[in-house]
This record gives structure tokens, C-alpha cells and sequence, in this order.
């Protein structure tokens, strides 16, 4: 397991599945990774679980409950700034429609359009994986 650094951040992110597409966000101009979109979600804060932050964070930038299903992927990533460990859970809405709360804007996407958006490094790993998944 990876040592903790300063510069070490955990985040959650959610898988969330609609009528054979999935919600993506995209992050503000002025945040790290700044225009790029990404599967919602966000840091996790200390004494959370990765599951507690993610309902935090959906609920915060896009006013939606969810329930935070199985774990999908866990990704180690460094970026040159920063090194992540990241969690994607598969979730469900309860309750709520996304809105732009905390996002600078969201989509429901089929999984032919990845290519046509621009996303973290971390969150391409996922790509491959979520082709061949059913949804």
C-alpha cells in the first residue's frame, strides 16, 4: 500500500446509471483539472468513509441522495501536483435531479461518447472497463 503524503488525497467517486447512459460532471474553470470532466464525487474528509463522503458530495454539487452500492475500481494515481487514491462506487438515486450545484455543468452520456469529452487521467482507466460493463 502506498505511503501518505502530504500531497495524498482520497476521493470517491460515483458510477451512477441511467436508461443505458451514465451522469458525468464537469469541474469548474478555476479548480485542479479545471473544464475536464470526470465522474461526480469528490475528497474525502477525515473520520468519513469513501462511501459516507460520496452522498456528502453528490448531495453538495449536484442535490441528489444516493445509495452507494458495490465498489467498481480503486484507482492509485499520481498526478505532478498531487497523488490520488480514488474509489468509484456504483450508485443509485433515491431521490433528486442533478443540478448545477458545485459542478460547472453535468450530462447523461452513452458509452460511445467518452471519447468525446475530456477527462482526468484517472478517470480514463475506468473506460475500458465500463464498455464491456451492462448498463
Amino acid at each position: 500500500s502506498k505511503l501518505k503524503t502530504e500531497n495524498s488525497i482520497d476521493v470517491s467517486a460515483a458510477l451512477i446509471f441511467r436508461g443505458g447512459k451514465i451522469l458525468i460532471s464537469q469541474r469548474h474553470e478555476y479548480s485542479h483539472l479545471g473544464g475536464l470532466w470526470e465522474f461526480p464525487g469528490g475528497k474525502r474528509e477525515a473520520g468519513e468513509t469513501f462511501e459516507q463522503c460520496l452522498i456528502r458530495e453528490i448531495r453538495e454539487e449536484l442535490g441528489m441522495e444516493i445509495s452507494v452500492g458495490g465498489l467498481f475500481e480503486e484507482i492509485f494515481h499520481d498526478y505532478p501536483e498531487k497523488s490520488i487514491h480514488l474509489k468509484f462506487f456504483t450508485c443509485k438515486i433515491l431521490s433528486g435531479e442533478p443540478q448545477k450545484i458545485g459542478v460547472a455543468d453535468f450530462r447523461w452520456i452513452e458509452k460511445s461518447q467518452f471519447d468525446d469529452f475530456k477527462f482526468p487521467a484517472a478517470d480514463v482507466h475506468l473506460f475500458k472497463r465500463l464498455e464491456r460493463f451492462d448498463f
